[in-house]
């Protein structure tokens, strides 16, 4: 329930108190813009609830998607990730189910590598270099890949082609929790579809790559929108953050509005 004595006013603990409800859980960030703005806050409400009330995903692997969209390498909230692993224990995950999500999660730093070789190969053949072909031991690679990998995208080509020691590495610290992790298939897929459709990433090969791969596997077009949905609201960030700066500095200036309760509690 909503804490009485948060600082907020009867209307804004009437939100407070109707988001618990929903969602069955609250974040101290979202203390300052409720109280900055709450008809923007209910606004913000019932597009959160959206996928909740869809149910296309059973609550614990829902709890899996938003904790990736929070710890991926290119948002780091920290916040949100601990609340979405409580919301994960609390609907039943394990400790080994929520140490894959962030395994898997961890390997989006790839995306330099598989972005920028590349463009590395284009320059060399501009100024007349060459990069290495596939030789018998880069199409064992290859192949290995697929196997424990379960697909092939050829934005792995070019890596494997200039750095097949490298790939050789990746390969098997990416196939690490496919091959030993508890989540099915499925899950893992939808989880690649979380961290490369979140808001601050965006890789559309790799979006595109496990979109097809969820599908082969069993997913539903609702079950992935439903992920894509939890992915955008990542934005939302913005005013977590924002908000307790903007407030600070407010009081600083003596710019608050006249309601705003003097403690700023």
């Amino acid at each position: 329930m909503a804490d009485p004595d948060d600082g907020l006013t009867e209307s804004q603990q009437q939100l407070k108190s109707a988001f618990v409800e929903e969602m069955g859980y609250w974040s101290p960030p979202f203390d300052d813009v409720l109280r900055m703005d709450q008809e923007f806050f209910a606004h913000y409400t019932e597009l959160l609830a959206r996928p909740h009330r869809s149910g296309h995903l059973e609550p614990k692997v829902r709890e899996f998607m938003l904790i990736a969209v929070n710890a991926v390498t290119t948002q780091l909230y920290t916040e949100g990730t601990r609340t979405h692993i409580r919301n994960a224990f609390e609907h039943g995950a394990t400790f080994e189910e929520i140490r894959e999500v962030l395994e898997r999660t961890s390997g989006l730093g790839i995306h330099s590598v598989t972005e920028g070789v590349p463009i590395l190969i284009a320059a060399m053949e501009a100024s007349t270099q060459s990069s290495e072909e596939f030789d018998g031991r880069r199409r064992r690679l290859r192949a290995e890949f697929e196997e424990r990998r379960g697909y092939w995208n050829e934005t792995w080509a070019d890596v494997l082609r200039m750095d097949p020691d490298f790939f050789e590495q990746y390969l098997d610290l990416s196939a690490h929790p496919y091959e030993h992790g508890p989540l099915s298939q499925k899950v893992k897929e939808l989880l690649s579809v979380a961290y490369d459709g979140s808001t601050t990433n965006i890789f559309r090969p790799g979006l595109q790559g496990h979109i097809e791969n969820a599908l082969e596997t069993g997913a539903t077009p609702e079950e992935i929108m439903e992920v894509l949905e939890l992915a955008s609201i990542a934005g939302f960030h913005t005013l977590t953050e924002g908000a307790p700066v903007l407030i600070e500095e407010a009081r600083r200036y003596d710019a608050l509005p006249e309601s705003w309760p003097s403690s700023g509690e």
